[in-house]
């Protein structure tokens, strides 16, 4: 990994602080780059107008005991790298042949959105339970690193 990977890295992790979900675990940033620019970030929390679980002070998923890597749709959050991709979206701000950091590895279906948008490599820093993620890159021919910083 170079510098702009470690600054990289780091500004998803503070903009995982922002997010709100109760569970401090599951607290995720992402950070579009292309030519060493930063055009989009997203944290995950609730779409705007929805009372997020940090507000409602508990975690849907935990309180239904789903586990971790499943049933991503119930939940009151919207991924982190939905976001930065919506954000890109609704400001005309094109991320093809971009760079997603995030500090988690994508699921199925940020996966499967990451591709459709032309996104060409994504880093992450921390694992996740969903190994179709994976495959789905390889098949796509969208890179997927883990983030080292040695």
């Amino acid at each position: 990994m170079d510098k702009w990977d470690v600054r990289f890295m780091e500004m998803a992790h503070l903009v995982s602080s922002w997010s709100s979900c109760y569970q401090p675990n599951r607290q995720v940033g992402a950070v579009i780059v292309k030519d060493k620019r930063i055009l989009t970030t997203g944290y995950n929390g609730a779409s705007s107008g929805i009372t997020s679980c940090k507000d409602r002070g508990e975690c849907l998923r935990k309180k239904l005991n789903i586990p971790s890597g499943t049933r991503q749709e119930v939940c009151y959050a919207v991924h982190a790298e939905q976001n930065a991709i919506i954000q890109a979206a609704k400001l005309g701000v094109s991320v093809n042949d971009a760079t997603i950091y995030v500090t988690h590895q994508p699921c199925s279906i940020c996966t499967k959105m990451i591709i459709n948008s032309g996104i060409k490599k994504i880093i992450y820093k921390e694992g996740y339970p969903d190994e179709f993620s994976l495959e789905l890159c390889k098949e796509a021919g969208v890179q997927i690193v883990k983030y080292q910083n040695d």
